[in-house]
């Protein structure tokens, strides 16, 4: 039986060691909680029972476990400069063994080991069982959706801890990224060639979404308008922005209306 409460109390106690001033912790302690409210909601909409709702709070939970570890050794969040933080954080969790501080019962530590590992990947690995694969892509939309909340909080409250939104304001996305997003994909990391790729990637996640629920959210609060205001500025860039908006909201509108024409 999985305990959400003590498991919160655990990951209370997991990051006292942290240094909470430093706005890169505060702001995963926010997002980690953040998170597990999303992947509760993707499970409710789902009809999941309620064991299953509790284990997508769990993996949510602990998703990123590694980041702490993360950003005290490197004090950054690109894995590509440090630490694949999702393969750290299993690390955490399953070879150091702090994973019995959330949950005594090992009966879930292959699902939630492999939603774990999975969600910070291009893609998901091939193989995964049938609750493997559900609560891994349940997590992912839940990071993703609440990644989307983490920047609008970023630009609006003028932070600049994610990105120098003035900055990359005046880079033009390649072709390559440029390409993938009108084909409604996102790119591989390996294309990057400036940080207005990596941004607009992030836009990208809404390609990627497993269910609906997450979407429905970045409409309903806005996410997308928001995210893309700071780097609409530039009349050199201006166009290239608003084609990218233009696009994306297109497709959330067509996932949306999908949905709902399948449940009539």
């Amino acid at each position: 039986m999985i305990d959400i409460k003590k498991a919160k109390l655990a990951f209370s106690e997991y990051i006292k060691p942290y240094d909470i001033t430093n706005e890169k912790i505060a702001l995963k302690i926010k997002h980690t909680y953040r998170t597990v409210e999303v992947a509760k909601n993707i499970a409710t909409d789902l009809n999941l029972n309620k064991e299953q709702i509790l284990l997508s709070e769990l993996i949510s939970l602990l998703h990123d476990i590694g980041r702490f570890e993360q950003v005290r050794l490197y004090n950054t969040f690109y894995d590509k400069n440090s630490i694949d933080h999702a393969n750290l954080g299993v690390k955490i969790l399953f070879e150091d063994g702090e994973i019995r501080k959330f949950i005594v019962d090992n009966k879930y530590d292959n699902i939630i080991y492999k939603a774990i590992k999975n969600h910070n990947k291009f893609k998901i690995e091939e193989g995964l069982g049938k609750e493997e694969l559900l609560q891994a892509r349940i997590v992912r939309d839940a990071d993703k959706t609440d990644i989307f909340r983490v920047f609008v909080e970023d630009i609006e409250k003028n932070n600049n801890v994610l990105y120098n939104y003035k900055e990359i304001s005046k880079q033009k996305v390649s072709s390559k990224i440029m390409k993938d997003f009108e084909q409604y994909k996102q790119s591989n990391r390996d294309n990057f060639t400036t940080e207005i790729d990596s941004y607009i990637n992030i836009i990208a996640f809404i390609f990627d979404y497993n269910f609906i629920t997450g979407l429905k959210i970045i409409k309903e609060q806005n996410y997308i308008e928001r995210t893309m205001k700071p780097i609409c500025i530039c009349e050199n860039t201006k166009e290239q922005m608003l084609k990218i908006m233009e696009i994306s909201n297109t497709y959330i509108n067509e996932r949306i209306k999908k949905d709902v024409n399948s449940n009539a």
